[in-house]
């Protein structure tokens, strides 16, 4: 945001903004004051979530619904984000997981995740930084993941698509610095979404102290986006998880590391 740019006239633009970590950035950054443009592929849902901010916290809300694994999805956010009203912050948040061993995968499948966790953050990320870098303010939180900090979910590749976007975040956000434009990856760790159970995937045997709340991770998100960190990493229990997945033996990592998507059709019994 510029000096001369009144609070009102900020603008977020935020994808998976209907459920999760999204819709807690949208309910915050509303809270805040910001104009928003909403992104996800249910309409019904972002026109629901756009009158609810709208008549709570008296915003614009702007909404695309819009597929981001797919080429004409991308395009459609792309334009939005080269148009004006500026849009001063882009948040990264669409992502998905998938509740099945890469031994037992399709390329189909392990393309959606691909085009959706990698593909889409990178055309967004380069479309927002040409306006900002050009301006000479904004900034970009792409959504990432502890999980990227190391292999630890065998038979996943939920957590390799999540290390590129941790490592392009910190790379992007060093060479934007210089035109004032800040970057940052947002590594939470287990958070309470609908993440988990709209990939299938069964966490009631989690501890319920790893959990975090969404809300908690966007307020330090934010807070550590103030301190021109190019990592975030919220709650203290994670730090430490990432300490050690950073620096433990690999062969630590093997004993530690569980998830059944590491089974093949063979190990099921």
């Amino acid at each position: 945001m510029t000096p001369e740019q009144s609070t009102s006239e900020r603008r977020a633009l935020i994808t998976g903004a209907t459920a999760g970590i999204g819709a807690a950035f949208a309910g915050r950054l509303a809270s805040d004051g910001w104009q928003l443009v909403l992104v996800a592929r249910d309409a019904d849902r972002l026109a629901a979530q756009s009158t609810e901010l709208t008549g709570r916290y008296g915003v614009v809300v702007e909404t695309i619904a819009a597929d981001l694994s797919t080429d004409d999805g991308c395009a459609t956010v792309e334009r939005r984000l080269a148009d004006n009203p500026p849009v001063e912050l882009l948040v990264n948040n669409a992502g998905i997981s998938l509740n099945t061993s890469f031994l037992r995968s399709s390329p189909e499948d392990e393309a959606r995740l691909l085009r959706l966790n990698v593909h889409a953050v990178m055309r967004l990320t380069l479309a927002a930084l040409r306006a900002m870098t050009e301006r000479g303010s904004g900034a970009v939180i792409n959504v990432s993941s502890v999980a990227g900090f190391g292999a630890v979910m065998p038979g996943s590749t939920y957590s390799a698509s999540k290390a590129w976007v941790t490592n392009f975040s910190e790379s992007i956000g060093r060479s934007a610095r210089p035109f004032g434009v800040r970057v940052m990856a947002l590594c939470p760790g287990y958070t309470r979404t609908e993440f988990h159970q709209r990939a299938g995937i069964d966490m009631s045997k989690t501890p319920e102290w790893m959990w975090l709340s969404a809300p908690t991770v966007v307020d330090e998100a934010l807070r550590d986006l103030g301190k021109g960190k190019l990592v975030s990493v919220p709650s203290w229990k994670y730090k430490l998880a990432v300490a050690g997945l950073r620096h433990a033996p690999r062969r630590l990592l093997d004993k530690v590391g569980r998830d059944t998507r590491g089974r093949t059709g063979r190990d099921r019994g």
